[in-house]
């Protein structure tokens, strides 16, 4: 079956200066089937967001997507002119940001953004338009929609803002929505609400998700599968399952061991030594090798993808037995 989407070799650059370019996405490939949660995770500054903003074509200039394809539906978003993806944008791929305040004017009452945004990409009636702004409300746990359409969004906490722009990218039900650590500044009762709402429209409309996050446990519980990025590059992908109890890559398995969770009652927290390297300047070859125990010469080469499309580790030194 086609993937709906099919990502090659995407690459996205920054210019910082004296002829140097700092590639925040270098060469990352996947694709994402109809009704497929995948879950980008890694640290910040791993390139997550950078490549949801590629995809969505977001990216502010002077960065641009410098190379590599975005195939959706069959299209090359990288080819298409701005009107072409100004259309798929909010009507066939969404996107949650982390900050909602990305999404919404803060001059603009809750209720005419919301229609506004439904009247873009529909012609349908004013009363219509309303209606659906409400149901989209009440969807993601707001009280009293009806009265909050009048509301402005300095009078909603950042939380109840957050659901607004969740709202309003589920209002056309698109086939591929980016959510960019969406539930960060919810609690646990919304957070499982939302979850919930993303798992609903997956397996009842086949919506794909891309599920930026941080969170290992929220990817564990919603994700088909993983993606683990670091430096800009996928140094790991495989379905979820697989990925979590038996990690190959070296920087896949300190994320899973520097979970609160995985250490024992009175002994110190795991971690990953040092710090993420700054993307201007990539250290030789493997960018983990100046944080992993397992680095050798070998790994001052830039290891290549080892294992098939859907599963595979860029590591000249995998681990091999279950964590």
């Amino acid at each position: 079956m086609t993937p709906l989407l099919d990502v090659r070799k995407l690459v996205t650059e920054f210019p910082v200066g004296h002829g140097r370019t700092l590639r925040a996405v270098d060469e990352v490939s996947f694709q994402l089937g109809r009704g497929e949660v995948l879950g980008l995770v890694g640290e910040s500054g791993s390139g997550k967001s950078v490549t949801g903003f590629s995809i969505m074509g977001l990216v502010d200039g002077p960065g641009r997507v410098s190379s590599g394809q975005i195939m959706f539906d069959g299209m090359d978003l990288t080819q298409a002119n701005p009107e072409a993806r100004r259309s798929l944008r909010g009507r066939r791929i969404a996107m949650v940001f982390q900050d909602p305040m990305m999404t919404l004017n803060p001059v603009l009452r809750i209720g005419t953004q919301l229609t506004e945004t439904l009247h873009a990409h529909l012609q349908i009636g004013h009363n219509e338009a309303h209606a659906r702004a409400r149901d989209a409300l009440a969807l993601v746990g707001i009280p009293s929609p009806e009265e909050r359409l009048d509301a402005y969004p300095h009078q909603f906490s950042g939380g109840m803002r957050q659901r607004v722009a969740i709202a309003i990218a589920l209002l056309h039900q698109p086939d591929l929505i980016i959510a960019d650590e969406p539930t960060t500044a919810l609690d646990v009762t919304i957070q499982a609400q939302i979850i919930a709402e993303f798992q609903r429209l997956t397996e009842e409309r086949g919506t794909s998700v891309i599920w930026i996050t941080h969170d290992l446990a929220i990817a564990s519980g919603l994700a088909d599968r993983i993606a683990v990025m670091y430096g800009g590059r996928i140094v790991e992908m495989g379905q979820t399952d697989d990925v979590l109890s038996a990690p190959r890559h070296p920087y896949t398995r300190g994320l899973i061991r520097s979970v609160p969770s995985q250490n024992s009652r009175g002994t110190r927290l795991a971690q990953i030594p040092g710090v993420t390297p700054n993307l201007a300047n990539m250290p030789k070859g493997c960018a983990f090798r100046t944080r992993c125990a397992r680095a050798d010469a070998a790994c001052e080469s830039r290891p290549g993808r080892f294992g098939g499309p859907q599963a595979f580790h860029r590591c000249f030194h995998p681990h091999e037995e279950t964590a």
